[in-house]
C-alpha cells in the first residue's frame, strides 16, 4: 500500500471522529457539554500540524489536519452561536 494513501486514510478516519458531535450539536442546538477551551487548544494543535506538514511537504499531514481544523472550527462556530448567555 502506498504510504501516502495510508497516511491520508488514517488522518481522515481520525478527523471524521468529530462529525457525530457536530451533527448532534447542530440538531440539538445545545453546546452545554462542550469545552470551548478544549476546542481552541485542539484547533491550535491541528493548525501547527498543518504548518508542519507544509514545511515537510507531507500531503497526508496537510490534508487530514486541514480537514480536522475545518470541522473543529465549525464546532467552535456552533459553540459561539448556540451557547447560553
Amino acid at each position: 500500500m502506498n504510504e501516502n494513501v495510508l497516511g491520508i486514510t488514517a488522518g481522515v478516519l481520525t478527523s471524521i471522529s468529530m462529525i457525530p458531535q457536530l451533527i448532534k450539536v447542530i440538531k440539538e442546538r445545545n453546546v452545554d457539554d462542550i469545552s470551548w477551551l478544549m476546542l481552541l487548544i485542539l484547533i491550535g494543535g491541528l493548525s501547527l500540524w498543518v504548518w508542519y506538514g507544509i514545511l515537510k511537504d507531507e500531503l497526508p499531514i496537510i490534508l487530514s489536519n486541514s480537514f480536522a481544523v475545518l470541522l473543529n472550527m465549525s464546532l467552535l462556530i456552533c459553540f459561539i452561536i448556540y451557547r447560553k448567555k
